[in-house]
């Protein structure tokens, strides 16, 4: 009760300062109502939404952060038990992995540059815990995705074989190596190459987003062990740190992979949502035609569409936050005319077709129901990227909805087909529901 007075205490000031302005000259009740709601709206509109919440620290947050989303997926999609299952095993699995003791080492590249088979590293690189080499074959000269596949990219360092110049493969497989795993890349030097100039094209080439250490090494069996000295120093120095990291990053990137599925699911759910929503939203438009700005109330003005986009997204912000939201971002569509475009657009479509299937008010609610389908996405976007947060910050969306309405502009101009095709079965479907109307 103390906290919801002290909270409220300024609004009541501000209030009470607009009943008293509105005495001293004299408003009357009607300018003294309007005063005080403007003052009112005023304070209101001054609040800040809750800052986002900072990213975890250690592996329990993150583990924190992947049960969460199992929980969302499990309410989002729980017929589909076989991926839920799978998904539980993978964190079963990583919950595991916590009382390894091993350190892993990935071999790859080119394994056959080595003098002895690389189990053999083993005593070289030998330290207070056991070493798993995990050795890989050859790696592909050609990728789809580039994409370091397990249990490479969860090995605690790796180790990367090539001989010197490097080839176009090699580069672009250094260059996808997994943010923040150690690694090393050990290259043979043909007589002749200068050491030097060597390691400065590698850095050029590779750029300052790949970190990793260099290690030149001449080719022959004797000086091996002593070219992978700073390697096995490493490994001597802190081979728990290295097994921590290890597990920190796979959880993080269990996280990401977690959370593009989980908006992937929400973007599916989202589209039949948004669809159906466009066209009661044409339907309104058509009983009741409303002039072209007030389109931008019809667009928000669907409680039902927040709210189901806000259990999406997991959101817990009140109706009229997620209201204020859609507003800043309904007045950016009308402010960047994305109406008119649609207008236009459906004019000139009508002048191809003719009258047959644009009639009466049919053009201001499909405009209607397009400027709902824009606002509806740009909302989506602002519920994307404020996952956790309390409530919105609106300023912070004012400031950012022209970006965001315009590249939701920009999306939905590439389905336009798709949205002329649901148009022209809507159309029809008025037409029979008039002519049944006796």
């Amino acid at each position: 009760m103390v906290l919801a007075k002290r909270s409220w205490w300024p609004l009541g000031g501000v209030l009470l300062g607009g009943v008293v302005l509105g005495e001293s000259q004299h408003l009357g009740s009607t300018g003294l109502t309007l005063l005080a709601a403007g003052t009112g709206w005023w304070w209101l509109s001054r609040r800040r939404g809750s800052p986002k919440p900072p990213l975890p620290n250690d592996a329990a947050g993150w583990l924190e952060r992947c049960t969460t989303l199992l929980g969302q997926f499990e309410k989002l999609d729980p017929e589909a038990v076989e991926a839920l299952g799978h998904r539980r095993q993978t964190l079963d699995q990583w919950q595991a992995d916590r009382q390894r003791q091993a350190l892993t080492l990935a071999v790859v590249g080119d394994p056959g540059l080595l003098p002895t088979p690389a189990s053999d590293l083993a005593p070289v690189l030998a330290c207070s815990r056991p070493l798993q080499i995990h050795l890989g074959h050859p790696l592909p000269q050609r990728s789809g995705d580039w994409r370091w596949s397990a249990p490479f990219s969860t090995c605690d360092a790796v180790l990367y074989l090539a001989p010197a110049p490097l080839q176009a493969a090699d580069l672009r497989w250094l260059m996808a190596l997994p943010k923040g795993q150690p690694a090393w890349l050990l290259l043979r030097l043909p007589a002749g190459l200068d050491p030097q100039q060597v390691a400065a094209d590698l850095t050029s080439q590779l750029g300052g987003d790949v970190a990793l250490d260099l290690l030149l090494w001449n080719g022959e069996a004797s000086s091996l062990a002593s070219c992978l000295a700073p390697l096995a120093e490493r490994v001597r120095r802190g081979p728990q740190a290295l097994i921590d990291a290890a597990r920190l990053r796979s959880l993080q990137a269990l996280h990401r992979d977690w959370q593009a599925d989980l908006e992937g699911l929400r973007r599916r759910r989202f589209q039949v949502l948004q669809q159906r929503t466009q066209w009661l939203v044409a339907a309104t438009v058509v009983a009741s035609p409303l002039p072209s700005l007030d389109l931008a109330a019809v667009a928000i003005g669907n409680g039902l569409m927040l709210q189901e986009m806000a259990t999406l997204w997991d959101c817990d912000w009140s109706i009229t936050d997620l209201r204020a939201a859609a507003a800043e971002l309904a007045a950016a569509s009308v402010a960047l005319g994305v109406a008119e475009w649609s207008s236009q657009a459906l004019l000139a479509l009508m002048r191809l077709h003719g009258a047959t299937w644009l009639v009466g008010s049919a053009l201001q609610a499909l405009s209607a129901a397009y400027l709902t389908r824009v606002v509806a996405h740009a909302m989506a976007d602002v519920m994307a990227l404020s996952v956790g947060v309390e409530a919105p910050d609106l300023a912070r969306i004012k400031r950012e909805a022209p970006l965001l309405v315009s590249r939701a502009a920009e999306a939905e101009k590439l389905d336009w087909p798709a949205f002329l095709a649901q148009a022209r079965d809507w159309i029809q479907q008025q037409r029979q529901l008039g002519q049944a109307i006796p």
